[in-house]
């Protein structure tokens, strides 16, 4: 870690679709944002944003909770997350926003400033929607994985015609609902082949596999790796640790 050059994790942030991102000093003062709270704030460069306060860039009322909840953040050296506010939109108007801040600290443990990242409570709630409507479903399948799966049954808990079905399931999970309930078989496989004795027989069974070789197949499938190799790889991570 140490040999790294500093600044690099702030990169993530650049890339970060629909995340705006800042840094401020003690004074309240801009010292870093991504290009997305840049653009946001009605620059175009970095460059510009540096020294500038809240209130030279917002909105009095607005600019005044930014400065109160930063102080907050920096006197208690708590973090304020999940904050539901106002925050100008891309077309400057105000719009509910998600935004997370922590404190910073200098070398001595003090703190020099705040840090925080600014979401689209709109965006967010939108991009989450297909996978609330599928909730019931998922629910299901988490309960009932070691179960046949019946396609149809899965309709008819969503509401949904089969082929409407799989159609939205594949969109919101990017896979059938066939490999979604596999994964989760590999998954409880992986869970009981690193904290049990049971033999690799049981494991299949108690995962929903019928069948050993089915079992084996899918497990190197998915893991990369036969399931006896994954118990002794776990097991002798876990001796290790121990040692240390």
């Amino acid at each position: 870690m140490e040999a790294l050059p500093p600044g690099q994790f702030r990169q993530l942030f650049d890339f970060l679709q629909g995340t705006l991102f800042f840094a401020k000093d003690r004074e309240g003062r801009l010292m870093m944002g991504n290009p997305a709270f840049v653009k946001r704030c009605g620059f175009e460069k970095e460059e510009q944003i540096v020294g500038l306060t809240d209130h030279q860039i917002f909105p009095p009322r607005l600019a005044e909770k930014y400065h109160r909840d930063d102080e907050k953040v920096m006197t208690t050296h708590q973090p304020l997350l999940g904050l539901i506010e106002l925050f100008p939109n891309s077309e400057g108007r105000p719009e509910w926003f998600i935004t997370d801040k922590l404190p910073l600290f200098a070398e001595n443990g003090e703190v020099c400033g705040v840090c925080g990242t600014v979401r689209s409570y709109e965006e967010q709630r939108a991009a989450i929607q297909p996978y609330l409507e599928l909730a019931d479903v998922a629910e299901h399948l988490k309960a009932n994985f070691r179960e046949r799966l019946e396609v149809s049954e899965l309709a008819e808990i969503a509401g949904l015609s089969v082929r409407q079905f799989e159609r939205k399931f594949r969109k919101t999970f990017q896979t059938t609902p066939r490999s979604y309930l596999m994964r989760m078989r590999v998954i409880k496989a992986c869970e009981l082949l690193a904290g049990s004795n049971l033999p690799i027989t049981e494991v299949a069974l108690e995962s929903g596999f019928y069948d050993h070789s089915d079992f084996s197949r899918q497990f190197r499938k998915h893991m990369g790796q036969v399931p006896t190799a994954y118990r002794r790889e776990k097991r002798g991570l876990a001796a290790k640790q121990k040692l240390e």
